[in-house]
Formats: C-alpha cells, structure tokens, sequence
C-alpha cells in the first residue's frame, strides 16, 4: 500500500483551512493587542515611582504600589461614592423598568409599539442636553449636590436600554406559565414576581450591569448636577484629579486603573449571563 502524496487534492483544502485560521488568530491577536496597549500603558505607568510621563519605561523594572497608595488616599471616597450612586441607579433602573417592559410585552397595550420607538429615540439625545435640562428641575426640587440626585439622573441613562432589553425577553415568556399561576390563586403582581421575573434573570442581569456600566462611567451629570464636592463620583475626581496632579501621572494612572476595576470584574463575572440575556428575547 503506497503513502498518498501530501500535496494530492485531498489533503490541499485541510492545510488552506489551516493555514487560514493561522492567519486568522494572528490578526486577531494583533487586533487585540493593539486594543489593550492603552491599558498595559496604565497599569505600567501606575507601577513605576518616577513621575514624569517621559521618563515611564516600556516595562516596570522596578514596581511600586505607592501610586495606589496615593489614589486610595486621595479617591478613596470618591470610588465608594461611585459605588454607592451606581448600585442606586441599578435598583432605581430595574424597579422601573421591569414592570414597564412587562406591560409593553404581555398586555398588548394599544401604541406600545410607539412606545417603544420613542425610548429608542430618546437615546439618541445627547446628555449634555438632558443635564442642562434637568438642572432647573434639580435646582427647584433641592436635589442638586445630593446622592438622590445623582442616582435618579445616572438611572434614567439605563432605563430605554434597559426597558427595551426586558421587553424584548418578556415577549418571549409564554401567557400560559401566568395564566396558571393565577390559576393556583396567584394575583397579577404576584405572578409578575414569583413567574416573570424568575424567568427573565438573565435579562434582569444584563439590564442591571449595563446601568451599572452607565452610571459608573458617567460625567456628565457629575460635572453638571454637583457644584461642590459633596457628591463626588471617581470619574469626577479623576478629572480633579488631572486638574491638581498633572506632574504626578504615577498616581493619575493609578487612580484609572482602581476605577477600572470593578466593571471589569462585574463584565469577567456576568459573561455568560448577558450573552444569554441579550439573546434570550430573540427566539420566541
């Protein structure tokens, strides 16, 4: 029995498909480092002592933690105001949300398409306009310079995507499984509770991380519902922070690195959760 050639027609497609996927991981390596060189460069620079952004080395032959010491002592409070106004916004956003989305999908409201649309559309407004806007009406209410304030301004930047995300799940929950439970004594809201919203956690999950992504990365209502240093989130003193320490880019670079963190670890932890959540209202 003779050996087949290794460059016969048979085995040609095997090494073009594995040549092609070589090509394929390597591009995508490259594109991958290309995106995460700018956050390599903040974690160098915050793990080298000297100062000066033109002295910072490609590597950190010498690493020090004491520019996490610095931001901790200086944005310490700002990240655990950060913290505090992003978990507000979340409960604010979904207690809201949840209910409006189930209406929109299981009672077949009359315009809820319209409905629909126009939370679409008003994420399209731009936010400076929304903060201009509400200023006046925070300023009239007392709730400038407050943590209300804050958390009902960063919750209202997740309550469209979060509406339409739940919708768009909640549509897909079969009539029957509440009809059921109201059935077995259950009332509408109890049903909503120990039915509905059991079955749309993934959705719930996605929705609540997403506000939170929002509501921590948020400056512009920072900047313009605050006029002291009362409310403080980390994006707010980080820009403060440039502001005052603009030789000290060690620390800088640090202070971005803690606030980092957290959605990081929230996006590392809820992975599976939002690819099933975003795609669990596309199959009915």
């Amino acid at each position: 029995m003779t050996k087949q050639p290794t460059n016969t027609p048979t085995n040609r497609p095997a090494r073009s498909t594995r040549l092609r996927s070589a090509w394929n991981t390597t591009a995508a390596l490259l594109i991958l480092a290309v995106l995460l060189f700018p956050v390599y460069w903040m974690l160098n620079t915050a793990l080298q002592p000297q100062s000066s952004i033109a002295a910072t080395q490609w590597f950190p032959t010498s690493p020090s933690l004491k520019n996490f010491d610095t931001a901790l002592s200086t944005q310490g409070g700002s990240l655990l105001t950060s913290l505090g106004v992003a978990l507000g916004a979340v409960a604010v956003c979904l207690a809201l949300a949840a209910p409006a989305a189930y209406g929109l999908a299981q009672f077949g409201l009359r315009g809820g398409q319209g409905i629909v649309f126009t939370t679409l559309i008003t994420q399209m407004v731009p936010g400076i306009v929304i903060a201009n806007a509400m200023y006046s009406a925070y300023a009239a209410l007392g709730l400038v310079n407050s943590y209300l304030g804050l958390v009902l301004a960063d919750a209202s930047l997740g309550l469209p995507f979060a509406i339409v995300l739940l919708r768009a799940f909640m549509v897909s929950i079969p009539t029957e499984v509440v009809e059921a439970a109201m059935v077995d004594g259950a009332n509408r809201f109890t049903a909503f509770v120990r039915i509905v919203l059991p079955m749309s956690r993934n959705a719930l999950i996605t929705a609540g991380l997403f506000t939170f992504l929002f509501a921590w990365s948020d400056f512009i209502f920072a900047l313009t519902l605050n006029t002291t240093d009362d409310v403080k989130p980390i994006t707010l003193g980080i820009y403060q922070f440039v502001g005052a320490h603009v030789s000290d880019w060690g620390a800088v670079m640090a202070t971005a690195v803690l606030s980092a963190v957290p959605a990081a670890v929230l996006l590392v932890v809820a992975q599976k959760y939002i690819a099933a959540g975003i795609t669990g209202g596309s199959v009915k």
